[in-house]
């Protein structure tokens, strides 16, 4: 089986989109993250959900989670949606020299490759992609799903 057998259709946002709405396209699907594309569709990196969360919770929060006690539930939201209102998606990756290598595979990659590829760059998605055409993603858990049914015992 190949990356291309096993690719799902997935969100892309662009680099100029609104950060609150990747936010809740991420929530809404229940995604790990969205592929960032540039203007011309190109693959430029994976937005995480915690990478999103990492940029609206205040720094002195992240560094000490016992001060998000002072904030009620509906304090602590407004917290994190005043930091993503009118930002882009751009303002909220961490700068280019700080990005994390573009998890992709080509659609020939095969399942162990997609395995390492998402091993090493410790990511839950992987973009597959051949000459600049996105074929769509494979997810850890349905990688995990090929991996465990390829072991089952067959009858």
């Amino acid at each position: 089986m190949r990356a291309r057998d096993l690719v799902e259709d997935y969100p892309l946002v662009r680099l100029t989109d609104d950060a609150l709405a990747a936010a809740r396209l991420i929530a809404e699907q229940r995604r790990p993250g969205v592929v960032v594309v540039d203007g011309e569709g190109r693959p430029v990196t994976v937005l995480p959900g915690s990478q999103v969360l990492r940029f609206s919770v205040p720094g002195y929060v992240q560094e000490d989670p016992s001060l998000a006690r002072v904030y009620d539930e509906q304090g602590g939201a407004d917290v994190c949606l005043r930091n993503l209102s009118g930002r882009s998606v751009k303002e909220v990756l961490p700068p280019e020299e700080k990005r994390y290598e573009l998890p992709m595979v080509s659609g020939e990659a095969t399942v162990l490759e997609c395995a390492a590829t998402m091993a090493r760059l410790r990511t839950p998605l992987i973009v597959v992609s051949d000459d600049e055409e996105i074929h769509g993603v494979v997810t850890a858990s349905h990688l995990l799903e090929v991996i465990l049914n390829a072991s089952e015992p067959r009858a």
